[in-house]
This record gives C-alpha cells, structure tokens and sequence, in this order.
C-alpha cells in the first residue's frame, strides 16, 4: 500500500494530452521541419532581386517525409540562391515591414519568367514551402481535407513566426490547383486558385478580368488606386510545309544501291529525316501599363501583336526524331548481343544446295589429303578449292537466295580493295605497299587509322547491316573479305590501306591481326625473291662450270648491301600448301653445312665470312685483325595484343622456380642466340667479347692501364653483370652455332603464323566482328559530327563533342565493354546529331536574305545560336527588327497555307497575319487598404491564364490583422 502512495510511481501513469491527435502531431512536425530548415522569424533582409535572376538564377531544393496518421506527406522548400549582403550595404528593416513574399508580389523585374515553378511564375515569389501528397497517394479532393490542411499550415505559421509562404497541393496533380497563406506583422496573403476547362465568356478579355479583380479586393476608394497591368500572347507556329525537307535529297549517280537514306561507301549518313523542330512559340508582351492605357473588350481589342513592344521565342524540339547517324549507330550496336556464327546464319536459307556445297568442299579436301595428285600441288591449295567450291555454289544458288545484292557486294569489295582493279600480278604489286597518311588521332586510342582497311571495313559493314540485308548481308560481307585475305595471302599480294612494320598495339585487335596477316605475305614474298635470285645464280655457275659439289655455297661479300633485305627470310621456306621437298631443303642444307662449320670454329682461318652487312665503326676483332662485321640477322617476330597477353601468361605459369626462371630466360633468348649465331657466321675467330661491344657495347667495360712498356693502353673486359656464374649470354655463346641467319631456323614462322591469323578471322562471329569494329564506327560517327558541327558553329556543342571524345578513349579501352555504358554514350551522340539538326533547320528557316546588312545577318546568326541554348531568346526590335520580320513572314506564310482552297478565291476576305493567340497571360497588380478603408495598403495580385481548354486564376491578396 506504501507502494501504491508513492507519488514517483505515479508519474508514468500521468498521459500526455498536449498533442494527441493525428492532427496536432501534424502540425507539430510542420513546426519542426520549418525550425530545422531556420526558416523561423523575419525574412526581409534578403538581397533584391535582380531583373531576369528568376530564370538565369539557381533555385535549391530540400525535401522530408511527414505523415498524417497513415497518409504521407512530402514537405518541399524551393528557394533561389542568391549571394549574401555585405555589411556596409545592408538596409536598416522597419520591425514592421512586409514578408519578403509580399514585397515580391509588386516586383516587376521578373513577370513571365520562361523556366520556373508554376508557383514562381503565377506569384513571383522567390521563397515558397509546398506541401504535397506522396507519391503513391491518392489526391485530396473533398473540400473538408482541403480545410483541414489549410488550417494546420495556419496554425503551423503563427506558432513558428515563419514568413515564408505554405502552399497545399489540392485536387488532382495535373490541375496543378494550391492553396496557400504567408503571414507577418499584422498582415496575411491568402493565395487563391481557380481552374476551369473552359473560359467564361464574360471573362474573356482584360475588361473581364479587372472586374473580378476589383471585386475581390472591395475597390471602392476614391479616387481608385491604380491597377498595373501586364500582358502577354503567345502564338504558335506549327505548320512549316512552306519550307524545305530537312534532309537532302541524296546523289543518286553515287548511290549505293539507289535507296533515299543510303550514302556513297567510306561516308556516314547525317541528318534528320523529320523535321526536328515541331513548333515556334511567339510570346508578344505589354509590360507595366495602366488601366486606362489599353482597351480589350469583347467588341475591340488594341492588342495587336505588332505593335506589343517585346517579343520573345522559344522552339520546341521534336521528341526523338529519326536521325539517320543515330539509327546507324543503333542498329550496328544491336549485332553485338546477336549469337550466331557464320555458318548458321549462312545456313539458314540454303538447304536446298547443302549436299552440293558438301560435296564441293569436301572433294577439295580429299583432294589435299590424296598422297599423289594428277595436278600439280600448288594448284591443290586451301585456297583455290575454296574459290571453285565458291563458284559452284554460286551457280546453283538462286538470286533471290543471295544475302548481299552481288553488285552491291562487288561495290563494296572494290572500294576495300581499290587494288583488286588492277592486275594481281607480282609485277604491279611489287613495292607497292599503301601506307597511312594520317596519323591516329590521339584521342582515338584503341581504334584504327581514318584511311585504313579496317576503319573501311567498319563503314562498310555498318551501312550494309543498315542498308543491304541486316545479319545476313553482314555475314556474306564478312565470308567474303576472309576468302578475299586468304587469296592475297597465298598468292603473296599485299593487303592494300594496311602501313607496313610490326602490328601497332595502339589500334584494335582487329587491325593488328590484319597487319600481322600483311608482314607474312612481306615476309613470303621477300623470301621468294630471294629464292629467285639465288636459283639464278646457280644456274649461272652452273652454265659457266662452276663447282656444284659444294652444297652451301658462300655468298658474295660485294652483295652484303643487297642481301639486306634477308633480315628476317630463311632460304626457301614456303607455304604449307607446297611440296614437302621444298619444304625441308632448308633443313638438309644446315645438316651438310655442319662439317666445314665445327672445322671452322677449331680453326677460325679456315672458314669462310658468310652473311656481312658492313663494317662496325672500323673496330677489329680482339683476337685478330680482322674487321668487326655487322651481321644479317633476323628481325624479331611481331606480336598482337593477344600474342603478348598469351605469351606472359605461359612466362608467368613456369612459377619461380630455379628450372622455371632457366626455361624463362631461354625462352626469351631466342632472338639473342639468333643474333649470335649470325654474328659468329660473320665474323669467323670471334669470341663472346666481340659480340658484346656490337650488341650491348654498356656490357663491356675499358680502361686506360699502363702496359709494361710504360706506355698507356686500353684493356677492355665484361661488365660484372656477364661475369655473373649461369650467365644466360655465356650459356647461349656457348651453344650457339656458326649459321648465317638465311639458314637459321625462322624466328617469324610467316606460313604458321598467316595460317593461325586467317583462321581466328574465319571463325569470328558477327557479334564478334561488331565488337571489334566498334571503336572504329565510332571514332568515325565523332568526326562526322566534329565535321558537321563546324559548319554550324556550335559552341555548346564543340565542348559536347570533346566531351564525348575524351570519353570513348576510357569506354573502348578494355577488352570487356560495358555495354550499358556504350548505349548511353551512343545516346549522347544521338543528342548531339539531334541538335546539329536543330541548328540547321532554324537556320534554313531564319536564312539571310542577299540584301541584308551584315550587322543584321550577325544578328540574326546569334539569335538562331541562341534558341537551342537558352529558354526563351528577346527579339531585338521586336516585330521591326530583322528577327521579328522573318518570324512575322513566316507566320503570315503559314495562314495563307492553312486557309481552304475556296477561301483563297474570296479576294475581299482578309487573312489575318496571326492566328489567334494560343494562350493569354494576363497579370494585375495594385496597392490597396484591405479589408476597411483604414487599413494598411498592401499588395494585390491576380495573375490569370487563358488557353482553350485552360481557365485559371491565381490570385494573392492581403489583409490588414492588425483590428480582425
């Protein structure tokens, strides 16, 4: 019972009944939002606001959840950023002065802004609180709701002393209906609305309008306090038939396969094929005027449109227009989430000729496979069967079977192979090898010269999957131009648009493999010239009864110079496809060539120097006094990016081991014991020393010492790093053998190496192919709009472009894209075509005339620049100056269009210039005692909209609190 009389026990009993309806925690959590925000207490000490800051200014947002029992709430603060006072500029505000919110309702610096909220547009507020439904919550309709909400905010203002205005979202959200309150010092705004689908007929017009306007602020002082009155029409420009087609018609004469939309091979297509502004927006203005200045009755109206004293623009752009870049570009991305090989796609609509096209190839095949042939062997070869099954199919494949149109495809192979006109013989295309002209560009990174066969070979499949059969002709095209290497390669012509040397691992895998397949067929026609030239020595000694028992001959030293070209070539290695004698006469040559070498190396005077290129800066061997000669060695094996990648890997797996590193280094060395083998072959007598002193003279180090003569000597020796025990050079001077490098065993097997290069080609994909054509296409759909956007002169868009260049170097880089980010950035191509096209088409429509002057077409050309940059562009002069008479023109153009033919006869009916005004903006604004006669005079607004199937009014009026 002591317990139970404990006056502490029972204080959690005691229930707290300060805020226990839903409706109190509502507004005591509005209190707290607005505290948190410090939107509590006076705000009138903010900077003016300037003319026109509305629309060019920066307007911050904050947002938080409030609940009303179970309903959400979303609670927003809008308000524009502006810089803070200083000090010294600071003006002293009356205790009593207005809210910041009704100071603005007077403002006229920013009356029509073209981008604001609709509040801000409707009121001219700077700084407004909105409370809102969430997002999956039903409207509020009933008038009770509507009540309830206004009161709360009410309350919420007058308990927190907060001056920014509250507006409620009321109705549904696409009548876009608020109701709101702002209060202050013995003052209130209420902040009205009315919407309406239709416009009453005695409100249509301005007198209308200041009737309700002063019936509802009680205008019954005299004299009357003025009204200022601001009006604005917005015409709108829809039809331009009048005008030409966005895109030009193309050349037909160039036309590949005569289809409109199509372009001539090596060019990309640009432009729109709609016409990418939909509409022209004419907004004519009447600024600060008084009410006895302007008649607008529903029996005259002086409101013409050319006499108003501003006028302004805006264009709206067509949503998504067809672009033919973009849609290029798009349909090419698609092929890369496609599976099929060649031979599905290939297979799909020939069955018929199946058996036949089996019967063909695998005959070529037995054929290669038989061990005696009635023809002669380099007739059987992969790739002449292949072209005779080719042909045979051909003949009984039906036209109409054909993926790819046979002229189209021709077309297509000649402009990749110009060469492919000429005669294919040895004769016409020796030394002819094409090199690039330009140079990569250096944002291009991964891609491939804008004059090679592979950025060709980009164009090409892009506009036939576009243009000429989709997957399937992409599919024939590429079945094609693998046939087309294979048969360059075995019969040693090279690939025209490739530059000659060693893959550049800068580009695409792609064209690396395209330039690896260009040094084999070099390399195999260096050495078949080389076989040529020997054999017709031989013959001469031959004739001239030369001896023909020496089965290795020596070169001639005089022809050191002209050998030079056997850097890289064995003696008479050919393709597999030759006979296998040919084959291994390089082998049996080493085998009989080393008797007289191991004699040579116990007795250096007896052999002979094979393999000279010229003597290395006069020096002499360190045993004798020969001349050190410069050998003929063979150039080291081009590798591709993923030669390199496979090469390491292999490297890498043989661990860290002793025998692991040992096996590393000997598989590194090969190049190195070439060297010294050929080396040796020059330079009979020759020791490790000699070598080192022409091939890393840093290893071998000299000094100046004093012999015992006293005279002073140099005495040279190997670098520490060579005196190290295991020494890889040592180990391979040691075994490397006396052979110049026309009898060594190929670092570069070419015939492997082509072979290995044509079938990757062979077994790719179309997706496959897309993917690595991708920076190609690229990089090329940038310069076409790098090159279109200077005929525009764009700055937004130069800056866009260089954006985008920058980015596809980071996108394109890594072997694995990321598709989703490259749809993004193609989408951002698509944008910048999309607004050159704009560009283009408000120029053709704002075109200087020949007798314009140059300051009015410079002015002309900023206010075209300007319509897609800003949201809505002044016409200086309004409707007298150049802009403005182009714009009237155009207007009076399109109604003669729109009139019916049998009004076009009616000479006495009038055209009007104009249309009638699309929407009517009409904003009063006045001083005025409210609600008695004795109150303070305080500001009034009604800002009303008139559109046809749009009546609203939005209206802020004062009162005076101080007596009610």
């Amino acid at each position: 019972m002591a317990a139970d009389s404990d006056p502490e026990s029972e204080v959690f009993e005691i229930t707290d009944f300060t805020t226990a309806s839903e409706w109190e925690r509502f507004v005591s959590r509005v209190e707290e939002v607005l505290n948190d925000w410090k939107l509590i207490g006076n705000s009138t000490g903010n900077v003016p606001v300037k003319k026109g800051e509305y629309t060019s200014g920066t307007w911050g947002e904050k947002s938080k959840d409030i609940n009303f029992a179970d309903f959400k709430f979303l609670i927003t603060h809008y308000f524009l950023k502006q810089e803070a006072e200083k000090d010294n500029e600071k003006v002293k505000q009356e205790e009593d002065a207005f809210p910041l919110a009704m100071q603005d309702l007077l403002c006229m610096k920013n009356d029509f802004p073209p981008r604001a909220h609709c509040l801000v547009r409707w009121y001219g507020i700077r700084e407004f609180v909105v409370i809102s439904p969430g997002a999956n919550c039903e409207a509020i309709i009933s008038e009770s709701k509507c009540n309830l909400l206004h009161s709360s905010i009410s309350i919420s203002l007058a308990n927190s002393g907060c001056q920014v205005p509250i507006f409620v979202q009321v109705q549904q959200k696409w009548r876009r209906m608020y109701t709101g309150e702002c209060q202050g010092p013995s003052v209130r705004t209420d902040f009205e609305m009315v919407h309406l689908r239709k416009v009453p007929s005695q409100y249509n017009h301005l007198s209308g309008l200041l009737d309700i306007f002063k019936a509802k602020i009680g205008y019954s002082l005299s004299p009357p306090p003025p009204v200022n009155i601001a009006i604005r029409f917005t015409y709108i420009l829809q039809d331009w038939q009048q005008h030409s087609w966005p895109q030009q018609p193309p050349d037909f004469d160039t036309l590949l396969g005569g289809e409109v939309g199509g372009v001539e091979l090596g060019k990309l297509p640009f432009g729109a094929c709609e016409e990418p502004i939909s509409e022209l927006h004419l907004a004519t203005t009447w600024p600060h005027m008084s009410e006895g200045i302007v008649v607008d009755n529903d029996v005259y109206s002086d409101l013409d449109p050319l006499q108003a004293p501003h006028w302004s623009v805006r264009v709206r752009t067509a949503e998504n227009p067809q672009c033919l870049l973009g849609d290029l570009l798009t349909e090419f991305f698609k092929l890369c989430c496609r599976k099929e090989s060649i031979e599905e796609i290939m297979g799909r609509k020939l069955t018929e000729d199946e058996g036949k096209e089996n019967s063909d190839i695998s005959s070529a095949l037995s054929k290669l496979t038989e061990p005696s042939a009635a023809v002669p062997i380099p007739k059987l070869s992969v790739s002449n069967m292949m072209h005779s099954a080719r042909k045979h199919i051909r003949r009984h494949r039906r036209v109409d079977e054909s993926p790819l149109n046979t002229d189209i495809l021709n077309s297509v192979l000649l402009y990749l192979f110009p060469d492919a006109a000429m005669e294919k013989s040895s004769d016409n295309s020796k030394n002819k090898m094409p090199q690039s002209n330009s140079e990569l560009d250096k944002n291009s990174d991964y891609s491939a010269p804008s004059d090679s066969l592979t950025y060709r070979l980009a164009l090409c499949v892009c506009l036939v999957n576009y243009n000429h059969g989709g997957l399937r002709a992409v599919a024939h095209l590429w079945q094609e131009f693998v046939l087309e290497l294979r048969y360059r390669w075995e019969n040693s012509f090279l690939i025209h648009g490739l530059a000659g040397g060693a893959p550049d691992l800068r580009c695409c895998l792609l064209h690396q493999k395209l330039q690896m397949l260009n040094c084999c067929i070099e390399r195999k026609r260096a050495r078949d010239e080389s076989r040529k030239t020997q054999d017709g020595k031989e013959k001469e000694r031959r004739v001239s009864g030369g001896g023909t028992q020496n089965s290795s001959p020596a070169p001639d030293t005089s022809n050191a110079s002209a050998s030079a070209k056997e850097l890289s070539v064995g003696k008479s290695w050919d393709s597999w496809s030759d006979s296998e004698d040919e084959f291994f006469e390089c082998l049996s040559d080493q085998g009989e060539a080393e008797a007289p070498q191991a004699e040579g190396e116990k007795d250096g005077s007896k052999s002979k120097p094979e393999g000279r290129l010229h003597p290395h800066n006069n020096m002499t061997l360190l045993n004798s006094s020969e001349l050190l000669y410069v050998p003929i060695t063979q150039e080291p094996a081009p590798m591709t990016e993923d030669l390199l990648e496979e090469q390491s890997e292999v490297l890498a797996k043989l661990g860290t081991s002793a025998e692991g590193t040992h096996l590393r280094a000997r598989m590194q060395s090969a190049c190195l014991l070439s060297d010294m083998e050929s080396f040796k072959a020059a330079n009979p007598g020759c020791v490790l020393e000699d070598f080192v002193r022409w091939y890393s003279p840093r290893d071998y180090v000299e000094e100046e010492v004093v012999d015992e003569k006293g005279n002073k000597v140099l005495k040279g020796e190997l670098s520490a790093r060579m005196k190290i025990p295991g020494n890889m050079w040592v180990e391979a001077w040691e075994t490397a053998r006396v052979t110049p490098a026309r009898r060594q065993k190929r670092l570069f097997d070419d015939t492997k190496e082509a072979e290995k290069v044509l079938h990757y080609l062979a077994v790719q994909k179309p997706a496959d192919l897309t993917h690595h054509l991708l920076p190609c296409i690229l990089h090329a759909a940038i310069l076409k709009l790098k090159e279109e956007e200077l005929i525009e002169d764009i700055p937004s868009v130069k800056k866009t472009i260089q954006q985008a260049t920058s980015q596809a170097s980071k996108l394109l880089h890594p072997h694995s894209y990321d598709y989703k980010k490259l749809e993004d950035f193609i989408n951002q191509l698509i944008v910048i075509e999309t607004v050159i096209t704009q560009a283009r088409s408000l120029k053709s429509k704002f075109a200087f005339s020949e007798d314009e002057k140059g300051e009015d077409a410079g002015e002309l050309e900023k206010f075209v620049s300007s319509l897609l940059e800003e949201p809505e562009v002044v016409v200086i002069g309004a409707g007298q100056g150049p802009a403005g008479s182009i714009i009237h023109r155009l207007f009076v153009n399109a109604q003669r269009v729109g009139r019916s033919p049998d009004m076009q006869f009616k000479i006495s009916l009038k055209v009007p210039d104009f249309p009638p005004p699309a929407g009517r903006e009409i904003l009063l604004r006045s001083c005025v005692p409210r609600p008695a006669p004795y109150s303070k005079a305080l500001p009034q607004r009604l800002f009303c909209v008139l559109m046809r199937e749009e009546f609203r009014l939005a209206g802020a009026f004062s009162s005076d609190t101080s007596f009610f």
